[in-house]
Parts: structure tokens; C-alpha cells; sequence
């Protein structure tokens, strides 16, 4: 009974961890990760659009198939908007965070705009999504999102190689024969379907892809976000909460309460080492 529950909590917290490492390196910023960047806002207003617009047959389309597609549609269409609208014969960190939080932004207001002009019965199944939560996996979303999520990991293996000379800079990896541009779209592009993938599973679990890499980072004792603790730690982090969430609380909690708790309070600490420095 338990088992795709927990099953899907190990899997969207290694595809979360692993996709807010890949960001926070490829823009040099602790404050990159998907859900800042979009992405998660993205798949959001998607599935809260297809929850919403259908009116009394909102339950046949969020099935296991209906709502985690447009998900996770709306999560790669949202982070390919941000990494087109920041690239300038590149992608800049500070740039790339500025205009995901633009576009975050926008989703949210859209997402806003459709809960308050919906059907009350459709906004509260979409709020329960929108929240974040592994209640009621079954065992072909966990199908789904374990093979996405193992090709996703396979594509970041081939090419972590020639990603670590880039965190001494584009001059030094060019120097090396880096093509780094190629080298960071790609892994761009893998960090996005990840986060997708998760959010398509689970929904948009806040601060899981941020406060994993920066615990993992300091586990480690690594100058950069490591790739596989970091994906561990999103999943022991979500794992945890969701045991915390269900068992630990006098009320069943969605996880993305327990994650938002724990991760709410890491953002602030985050800010405000940037600014001391």
C-alpha cells in the first residue's frame, strides 16, 4: 500500500535534487533552482488550465495520465521560455534568475486568475495539486516517472565529464576544448525535463531542487553542487517530510507543507549570506 508512495518520494526527490544542482552550477548562483526559475510555475498554470477548463469532467482528466502530461508540458515549455528569453551569446546566472523570476511571476498571476474565475469543486482538486503531494501514487505515474527520470540521469552522466572545467570559467573550458555552450543547453535542457518530470509526479513540491544541492554541497565539503548527493539528499529530504507529513503530525499534511516549512526559512538564510558577502 505504501510502497508507490514511497517509491515516487525517492524518484521526484532525485530528480529534483539532481535538476536544482545542474541549474545552481550551470548560473553560479545558490538561488537557481526550478522553482525560482519557472519552471515548477509553469507546470502549474498548465495543469491548474486543464483542471480548471473542463468544468464537470475535471476528475476523467486528472488521471494518472492527464494532468502529470500537462505538467509536465508545461514545465519544459516554461524553462526552454526562460532559457531563450536569457540567452545574449550566452547565459548569464544573474540574468537567467532575474527573468525567471519575471516569468514566475506571470504564472503565478495566471494561475491566480484561474482559481478565482473557476468552479469552486475544480478549484479545490486543483489546490490539492497545486500544494504538492504523494497521496494516492499509483503505480504507473511511478512507472512513468522512474524511466524519464533514469534516461534523464544516463544523458547527465554522458556529459558531467566535460561540464566540471566549467565551473573555473567559459575562458578556462574553452582553453580545454570544452565546447561549453552545447555542454550547458544540454544539461539546461536535462535539469528542466527533470524538474518537469517531478513536478508531473508529485506536483510542485517547493524547495526540494534548492535546499538539496546547498546541503549536499556542504555534506560533501565540494565548492559545487554535487551531482548524486545531491540527488540523495531531495530524495531523504522528500522522503522525510512526507513521513513527517503523515505520520508525525497530529493532521495529515500534504508534503509540500513540510518541504515549504523547511525550505522557507534556508531561502532567507541564503539571502542573507549573499548579502553579508
Amino acid at each position: 500500500l505504501r510502497m508507490p508512495r514511497a517509491l515516487a518520494g525517492l524518484v521526484v526527490g532525485i530528480a529534483l535534487g539532481v535538476s536544482g544542482a545542474i541549474t545552481q552550477s550551470v548560473a553560479r548562483n545558490p538561488l537557481a533552482s526550478p522553482d525560482i526559475l519557472g519552471i515548477t510555475a509553469g507546470a502549474g498554470a498548465v495543469a491548474v488550465f486543464l483542471v480548471t477548463a473542463t468544468g464537470g469532467t475535471a476528475a476523467a482528466v486528472t488521471g494518472s495520465v492527464g494532468l502529470p502530461a500537462a505538467a509536465l508540458l508545461g514545465g519544459l515549455g516554461t524553462g526552454l521560455l526562460v532559457y531563450f528569453l536569457a540567452w545574449r551569446r550566452g547565459v548569464d546566472g544573474f540574468r537567467l534568475i532575474l527573468i525567471g523570476i519575471s516569468v514566475t511571476a506571470v504564472m503565478q498571476a495566471i494561475t491566480t486568475w484561474l482559481l478565482v474565475s473557476a468552479d469552486i469543486r475544480d478549484v479545490a482538486r486543483a489546490q490539492v495539486w497545486l500544494v504538492g503531494s504523494l497521496d494516492n501514487r499509483s503505480w504507473d505515474e511511478v512507472r512513468v516517472a522512474f524511466w524519464a527520470t533514469l534516461v534523464l540521469l544516463a544523458v547527465v552522466a554522458a556529459v558531467a565529464f566535460p561540464f566540471k572545467p566549467m565551473h573555473l570559467g567559459d575562458d578556462v573550458a574553452a582553453g580545454l576544448g570544452v565546447r561549453f555552450g552545447r555542454v550547458r543547453a544540454v544539461l539546461l535542457l536535462c535539469a528542466v525535463l527533470l524538474a518537469a518530470v517531478g513536478v508531473s509526479a508529485a506536483g510542485p513540491v517547493p524547495f526540494v531542487a534548492l535546499v538539496a544541492p546547498q546541503v549536499a554541497m556542504r555534506l560533501a565539503r565540494w565548492p559545487t553542487p554535487p551531482l548524486i548527493a545531491s540527488g540523495m539528499v531531495g530524495a531523504l529530504l522528500l522522503i522525510g517530510s512526507d513521513l513527517i507529513a503523515r505520520a508525525a503530525l497530529p493532521i495529515g499534511l500534504p508534503v509540500g507543507v513540510v518541504t515549504a516549512v523547511i525550505g522557507g526559512p534556508f531561502l532567507v538564510y541564503l539571502l542573507v549570506r549573499a548579502n553579508l558577502r
